[in-house]
């Protein structure tokens, strides 16, 4: 499959991605012009670029924040968020004096968060390929050497002579 292909990495192959959403601290809503919308988002999008994190999708509202993100293999989703969080306040603080003054703490975002994983397939596609790939095992008949030489040795110390019964 060209899926497969595209998200093939050194020592592993799969996709990360993952749907996270935040709000802004107090439920302030400080978003409420479009030059603010517009400074969340490239500041969302330097944050993003510097942790290798790709935005799939973004949508800033008045209060909270909604990314589509597709993560290293290597990265949790709790940890890309919170480095998104980190930086893009700090882009925000600094480009944007009057909100810094709602904020003196220097904590744009409330510690809370949503994370869903988002695949490429349903849950009822893996249930299908889960299924399928196990009927395909249970058709093939595994022979296990060692038992087979077990076997032999068996029967070997049962009749020490090496001849057959006649």
């Amino acid at each position: 499959m060209d899926v497969y292909k595209q998200h093939a990495h050194a020592h592993s192959v799969g996709w990360s991605t993952w749907h996270l959403e935040w709000c802004t601290k107090y439920r302030y809503k400080i978003f409420f012009t479009e030059q603010l919308r517009a400074l969340c988002l490239v500041a969302l999008q330097e944050a993003a670029k510097k942790h290798r994190i790709t935005i799939l999708e973004v949508e800033v509202d008045v209060d909270h924040v909604h990314v589509i993100v597709s993560l290293p293999m290597t990265m949790s989703p709790v940890y890309a968020m919170g480095m998104l969080k980190g930086l893009s306040a700090r882009i925000i603080l600094q480009a944007a004096p009057h909100i810094r003054r709602l904020y003196r703490s220097k904590a744009l975002w409330s510690p809370g968060k949503f994370v869903a994983s988002i695949g490429h397939i349903t849950l009822d596609k893996a249930k299908q390929y889960l299924e399928a790939h196990h009927a395909k095992n249970v058709a093939v008949i595994h022979r296990n050497p060692r038992s087979e030489r077990s076997e032999e040795l068996r029967a070997k110390a049962s009749n020490p002579s090496g001849r057959g019964r006649t």
